[in-house]
């Protein structure tokens, strides 16, 4: 039995915490026992979930600068509860798994989930980044562009990252549940539904999204744009969608905490983002057979494939945007033939048992 601790920022609502619930749940638990530690002293949702269903989930609250006082405490972990595997999830997380590890044979697994836009060069990188990398005995990247980053702004070695895709669960609905979602949103059961599910911030560039559904509207008088989540540019995009005199068709619902039937209620999904990593919402799009449109940046490219799963447009182009939804709705032969295409890319690729089953192999590299 391996002994595995997954050092993280906190357990709350992400893409990074989501994988990280995957991993110690569906890992086989005959050869693995998992712990999980949040450094922002907060638990959050996910972890106290968790947490309930019996696995370990410690909060320790790091202070400003190098906290030498963390490094200690994981450290007395470590020895403690006889640690196999130390699993850092992001850069910070991997900074305080390493050096807690220093003087022990306790192995050292790095996963780098995505990246802030815009990405930079951090120099004193250059001298840390690369020992670290090659003295630790795994680097994982959730995409090929992920890893391409860690190489160009971390000077991690490229040939020490390998890549191992984020993976979920097949999300299910029922007609009858979306619906539902319809009705309760005032949305008319025959509208044309495009959205998105996802945190209203800059990086993910809604405003383009609202420019762009406001040139679709009058070829597609029946369309309906569906912002699920909340965020610090909320107002600013209400105000926006005011502005251009959409603001009747378009619906912010706020967070939700479970929103796979607001995302099945969707004819087309959008992410208009300036960066992403591997966007779990674009996974559950594909395991709900939903066709997209997203900017061809970070790792969407990875997902989707243009014209077989969705399309795919260039970064903050609004007018391409508007154009690749209206060929989706007119052309009903492509629509439907990348709805096959999701489900069958979904299970090859995205799977959570895909996923789970290349860290399995990783971990057993240490036996």
């Amino acid at each position: 039995m391996l002994n595995i601790l997954h050092i993280t920022f906190n357990m709350g609502i992400g893409g990074t915490e989501q994988v990280i619930r995957q991993l110690v749940t569906c890992l086989p638990n005959n050869k693995y026992r998992n712990r999980i530690v949040c450094i922002d002293g907060i638990i959050g949702p996910i972890g106290e979930a968790l947490s309930a269903e019996g696995i370990s989930v410690e909060a320790m609250r790091r202070k400003p600068g190098l906290d030498l006082g963390l490094v200690m405490a994981l450290k007395r972990l470590i020895r403690h509860h006889n640690i196999d595997i130390v699993h850092c999830h992001q850069y910070t997380p991997f900074v305080y798994g390493w050096l807690a590890t220093i003087g022990r044979k306790t192995k050292v697994v790095f996963t780098e989930h995505g990246r802030f836009y815009p990405d930079r060069y951090r120099y004193k990188a250059a001298l840390v980044n690369p020992i670290m990398a090659l003295s630790s005995d795994a680097v994982v990247a959730i995409s090929v562009a992920t890893r391409e980053a860690l190489s160009k702004y971390e000077f991690i070695p490229k040939a020490k990252v390998r890549v191992i895709y984020n993976g979920i669960q097949a999300l299910k609905s029922s007609p009858e549940k979306t619906a539902e979602v319809r009705y309760k949103l005032g949305i008319p059961q025959d509208a044309y539904v495009i959205g998105t599910v996802a945190r209203l911030d800059p990086v993910k560039n809604q405003e383009m999204m609202l420019n762009a559904f406001a040139q679709i509207i009058e070829d597609i008088p029946n369309s309906w744009l569906l912002m699920v989540g909340d965020g610090p540019d909320r107002k600013k995009l209400e105000a926006l969608s005011s502005t251009l005199g959409v603001s009747d068709r378009v619906i912010f619902t706020g967070f939700i905490s479970l929103p796979k039937d607001y995302l099945a209620s969707m004819d087309l999904f959008l992410l208009s983002s300036h960066t992403e990593g591997t966007s779990m919402t674009l996974l559950e799009s594909l395991s709900l057979e939903i066709p997209s449109v997203v900017t061809n940046v970070g790792g969407n490219p990875e997902i989707v494939t243009h014209l077989e799963t969705g399309m795919l447009v260039e970064s903050d182009d609004a007018a391409a945007f508007a154009d690749a939804i209206k060929e989706l709705n007119s052309n009903t032969n492509l629509y439907e033939t990348m709805k096959i295409n999701c489900r069958i890319v979904f299970k090859e690729r995205f799977s959570v048992d895909k996923m789970i089953s290349q860290y399995d192999d990783l971990y057993g590299e240490f036996c």
